[in-house]
């Protein structure tokens, strides 16, 4: 510490020990009393969890309301491949390539023209 930070010590701690010369018997023994309550406070065992129990209950109810709002997954009963192989890997699936021309045919072939 400097010389000017000790000055300012001094006269800081003048100035509290004349203020509290100042105060009456029933406002010294108050403070001695919330002293007292303070320090057995800290001595006293708490359980830590009980400290974070609001914040967890927060943090819970949000994680509820997000997993509540989020919309359900489109469930599709085959993807487009697996019901192409299925087609493929079926019964008619030589009928079917024998005549891919004529399926391309139709696939071409507006829908109001008459086919059969």
């Amino acid at each position: 510490m400097n010389r000017s930070d000790e000055k300012f010590v001094k006269e800081a701690k003048a100035w509290f020990d004349e203020s509290v010369e100042e105060l009456d018997a029933a406002t010294l023994s108050t403070l001695n009393q919330r002293r007292h309550r303070a320090l057995a406070e800290l001595h006293r065992p708490q359980q830590q969890w009980l400290r974070w129990a609001p914040a967890t209950g927060v943090a819970v109810a949000v994680l509820v309301a997000v997993l509540v709002m989020q919309p359900e997954p489109a469930v599709n009963e085959l993807p487009v491949a697996a019901a192409d192989m299925e087609i493929l890997l079926g019964e008619e699936s030589i009928e079917m390539l024998e005549n891919l021309e004529f399926y391309a045919l139709i696939d071409q072939l507006e829908p109001e023209d008459d086919v059969g």
